[in-house]
């Protein structure tokens, strides 16, 4: 199911079930696995390969060279992204900096118009991306994350797990698991809805309240934060919090900006 007008290298690794529409360009030894679609106008690039049931929008470019003055091009580098993902029209995912390095997109996300990942992204499973959003090179985003629309992250931070961003944020320090983020490097809240959503029990969300109290809300530096916690015994969700600032990007851990005290959305 290849358009008669598409442009498909010999070196191309298509499933049968694959299909290629008009004016699409499939060059280098890409790999489209079943039932991959590839949209008019897209282009797939070098050593890609593209997971079982992933939409390729049109115009989309998956795979170009790093926007990295130093790249050299005879880099023999990767993008991989998993199975069912939707990454709609123009979007730009580009490929690994240095030798053997990749791009990586999990399973399952759904990555709205223009959104870019430069080099050496890397995206977990089940997140949802909007439009315009800018990821800088070696961003880490983990699972179940949902970034509002033109939010843009800086390079080498981090993001945990059911974070979510209001639109237009702008981040250059980690975002810890369960937060939500936005305007400049703030720490709004507890993303309380996602957790409920998630299935999180009442306990599970009570403990992930402590502890974030504890970083964020106590006065105490985040030293002594981890010293305080370190005191209890928590739960997994709790501990995933935990594990996560104990070993902080060096840009850093945002910060809370609330008053002491403040609602965040817990009932």
């Amino acid at each position: 199911m290849i358009h008669p007008t598409a442009i498909v290298d010999t070196r191309a690794e298509i499933d049968p079930t694959a299909s290629i529409g008009p004016y699409a360009i499939i060059e280098g030894p890409v790999k489209l696995r079943a039932n991959v679609k590839v949209e008019a106008h897209a282009q797939v690039l070098g050593n890609a390969t593209i997971g079982a049931g992933t939409v390729i929008g049109r115009a989309a470019i998956i795979g170009a060279d790093p926007q990295d003055l130093s790249f050299k091009p005879e880099t023999e580098s990767f993008t991989i992204i998993g199975a069912n993902n939707v990454i709609r029209e123009q979007v730009t995912i580009h490929r690994g900096s240095k030798t053997g390095s990749a791009t990586r997109v999990g399973e399952g996300n759904f990555i709205m118009a223009t959104a870019h990942f430069a080099h050496d992204v890397q995206i977990g499973n089940k997140n949802v991306i909007a439009n315009a959003a800018l990821l800088a090179g070696h961003v880490h985003v983990g699972n179940n994350v949902f970034i509002g629309g033109g939010s843009v992250f800086h390079q080498f931070i981090r993001i945990g797990d059911f974070c979510m961003f209001q639109g237009n944020s702008s981040f250059s320090k980690d975002l810890p698991p369960y937060c939500i983020g936005n305007l400049l490097n703030r720490v709004a809240g507890i993303n309380v809805i996602g957790l409920r959503r998630a299935g999180f029990t009442a306990a599970d969300r009570a403990e992930v309240k402590r502890v974030v109290d504890l970083l964020f809300r106590s006065g105490l530096n985040r030293s002594q934060a981890l010293e305080a916690i370190a005191l209890e015994a928590w739960g997994a969700p709790a501990q995933r919090f935990i594990d996560f600032i104990q070993a902080p990007s060096k840009k850093g851990i945002a910060r809370m900006h609330l008053k002491m005290g403040e609602a965040d959305g817990e009932e």
